[in-house]
């Protein structure tokens, strides 16, 4: 990371973090609350700081399994949406109650891909951004997952939060993306697997060899992996901005990245 990129980043007004089903959730399906209030600490802090922060968060299906007491994911597309609904409820009334713990406000941001594409929605969420930001709220985006789709006439599913977060960062002109998951960065082989797995510090380009060497990491109640990482990260790179991935096992790690450290793996076309 050079010096001018490092100093970007310190420096980075609007920040949009992305949290993974994998970092509110415990392995066994349960809700990891002590995760989710590290999560409001660490944001209300960098809000405080004088950062404008846009959250978006996975994790209505694992939260709505969670609430519900069941073990596995429903096979049919109604009862999945319909779990969604569920465990979007709760997922925002516990972040609602976090938040307000420590002095902020959050408002709800559900999206859906035609929205986005279509240019007039798409300026009116724009708007909404704009107007909550303003107001000193903290957004909290996820998809619209209770009524998306994925058919051939009618695509309204982004198909994953590591591109919705992109496409936030792209909406709202944000200076950087915070991606984090359950891995510390993009390695050259799958690190779960290898022990000669090496980290890369800093990526300029998403290169046909740099997408061969993405593995899925798919988690148990999560939808992403490493090729959607790098997907989002070809998003951000377009819009000349800054992507860092990282591991979200401890959150305030957020704090050492906006300190300049050289955490997790760097994707800027600089």
């Amino acid at each position: 990371m050079t010096e001018h990129i490092r100093h970007s980043i310190v420096n980075s007004k609007r920040i949009v973090i992305k949290v993974g089903t994998s970092t509110i959730m415990y392995p066994n399906g349960a809700i990891n609350l002590q995760q989710m209030e590290k999560l409001a600490f660490v944001l209300s802090d960098l809000k405080n700081q004088g950062k404008e922060v846009i959250l978006v968060s996975s994790g209505a299906i694992g939260v709505g399994l969670a609430r519900m007491s069941l073990t596995k994911r429903p096979v049919t597309i109604p009862e999945q949406q319909a779990i969604a609904s569920i465990g979007q409820t709760e997922l925002m009334s516990l972040y609602s109650q976090f938040f307000y713990h420590y002095g902020h406000q959050i408002g709800q941001v559900l999206l859906t891909k035609d929205v986005t594409d279509f240019p007039v929605s798409r300026k009116n969420t724009v708007n909404t951004f704009e107007q909550l930001l303003i107001k000193h709220v903290i957004p909290i985006v996820n998809e619209n997952d209770t009524v998306s789709v994925e058919e051939l006439d009618h695509l309204t599913r982004f198909g994953d939060n590591d591109t919705l977060s992109a496409i936030v960062l792209e909406l709202t002109d944000a200076d950087l993306l915070v991606m984090l998951s359950d891995i510390d960065g993009f390695y050259d082989k799958n690190p779960m697997k290898h022990t000669d797995a090496t980290r890369f510090d800093t990526i300029t380009d998403i290169t046909e060899d740099i997408l061969a060497l993405a593995q899925d990491s798919s988690t148990k109640f999560g939808t992403g992996g490493m090729i959607t990482k790098l997907n989002a990260a070809q998003i951000v790179l377009k819009a000349k901005k800054h992507m860092i991935l990282a591991s979200g096992e401890d959150l305030s790690i957020l704090f050492r990245i906006l300190s300049g450290e050289h955490i997790g793996t760097l994707f800027s076309s600089q």
